[in-house]
């Protein structure tokens, strides 16, 4: 077997968007494309993998893959890599793609194409584009070993359409180590809430310092409600205490690429573009002409955020209806 391999990730059965996005990047390569399924009960998941464009579908459906545990899964890639060759192995760049994926990678003396935002095969060949330097830079970079392990940004490649009319070849395969020498255990999960997801976010609101304290954020909030997007924040807003730390965009918070980035009071520091530079669409409101935010924005609007975003909610409601 040779072509794409693109491992799903999931959590518990559930798949990432990230998992569906790394199948569409992978029809701009040449190749069959098989889905790698690990997990314990999830043969739902290789019937969605069809469905979202999958030709093939290597199943290991064991429960000692029901969490995910670097150990097994790494071997398991790593075995299927050496008796298959695929031309690529393709994942979501997320915490569990890259950490499989470097370590496959690794263990497979292959080269590793990481924070991918473009892919395109030429010859022998596989071929990506990256942010680098915080963002301010797109880096070309290419690998030509036997296979290139790739992990892909977040909302970069579109989510594919399902067809629910699709099927394929699955093929089972054992666990590459028996469970009873696997060296770390899973004993239990702990439930984080009131969190946010700003990596699959399609819309983000986000507030700066100049929101001035935490009842600053409601305008913030207004907008992002009346979208339907996610409330985002700069490392100087959370440093003040107006927001907790799981909303930080930037170098040292998420990293995003939604398809609306609304930028409200903030100045766009270097650190901060590093993390949301590649958003597909940058409207930017802020008093300060000269702002940097303004440089990468499609849109710009010089003004009081707490005067123009009620204004932008006002009129969203009007024309969404509600």
């Amino acid at each position: 077997m040779s072509g794409i391999f693109v491992w799903i990730d999931h959590f518990r059965g559930k798949a990432l968007p990230a998992a569906w996005e790394a199948i569409s990047a992978a029809k701009t390569l040449e190749g069959e494309i098989t889905a790698l399924v690990f997990g314990s009960g999830v043969g739902n998941l290789a019937t969605l993998a069809f469905h979202y464009g999958a030709h093939k579908v290597i199943l290991c459906d064991d429960p000692s893959l029901a969490d995910f545990r670097l150990e097994p899964y790494a071997a398991l890639l790593t075995k299927l890599v050496s008796d298959h060759a695929p031309r690529a192995v393709l994942s979501g760049a997320t915490t569990r793609g890259r950490e499989l994926l470097a370590a496959a990678a690794a263990d497979s003396e292959s080269s590793l194409l990481s924070d991918v935002t473009e892919l395109s095969a030429e010859g022998d060949s596989i071929k990506a584009v990256r942010p680098a330097y915080a963002g301010k830079v797109l880096s070309e970079v290419a690998s030509t070993s036997r296979t290139a392990f790739v992990t892909l940004r977040s909302r970069a490649f579109a989510l594919p359409a399902a067809d629910a009319s699709r099927s394929g070849e699955v093929i089972a395969v054992a666990p590459a180590i028996p469970a009873d020498q696997i060296a770390t255990q899973v004993e239990a999960f702990e439930e984080q809430r009131g969190s946010v997801n700003l990596t699959d976010a399609a819309i983000i609101i986000t507030g700066g310092r100049a929101v001035g304290s935490a009842e600053g954020f409601a305008p913030v909030r207004e907008l992002a409600e009346v979208l339907g997007g996610a409330v985002g924040a700069t490392r100087a807003a959370v440093d003040a205490g107006y927001i907790p730390y799981a909303h930080q965009v930037g170098q040292t918070g998420k990293v995003v690429s939604p398809t609306l980035y609304v930028a409200a009071g903030v100045s766009g520091s270097i650190q901060h573009q590093a993390g949301m530079r590649t958003s597909k669409i940058i409207v930017a409101v802020n008093k300060d002409p000269d702002a940097p935010i303004f440089k990468i924005a499609q849109y710009g609007i010089v003004g009081d955020l707490f005067k123009v975003l009620p204004a932008l909610s006002a009129a969203a409601r009007a024309k969404l209806g509600k």
